[in-house]
């Protein structure tokens, strides 16, 4: 069974080329979010399996947004993705915890489809 996948990032180019990258994967989008707070309102609504986070966002950043959902839903599969690449943007996505993978920009299809199995995987278990 396919798994579903709402889509967090300010940028309609990158919203775009991930629902490209799902093409022909056992990954359906079925909700695309631009900021934050419309992911918090949307996952409520919408439930999907796994959500990618982008960090810079208008509004609440990805990490907050991140951090809330995972509060009221300690099962939520989410994957960050995002071009920083700093030692402390990484440390800020471990907080949030063992299961919620980094994803680099420009994202590599092979990189992102592992970090999708991981989080689905872990997400059937529980």
């Amino acid at each position: 069974m396919k798994k579903t996948i709402m889509i967090v990032d300010d940028s309609i180019v990158t919203r775009s080329e991930i629902e490209q990258l799902l093409k022909g994967t056992n990954f359906d989008v079925i909700y695309q979010c631009r900021s934050g707070e419309e992911a918090l309102e949307a996952y409520e609504r919408e439930r999907p399996d796994i959500v990618t986070m982008d960090i810079i966002m208008p509004g609440i950043d990805g990490i907050e947004a991140s951090k809330r959902l995972l509060k009221h839903h300690p099962d939520a599969g989410i994957i960050i993705i995002s071009s920083l690449v700093y030692d402390k943007t990484q440390q800020m996505v471990q907080e949030l915890g063992p299961s919620v993978p980094f994803v680099f920009k420009p994202i590599k299809k092979s990189y992102f489809i592992e970090a999708l199995v991981k989080v689905s995987d872990a997400i059937s278990k529980k």
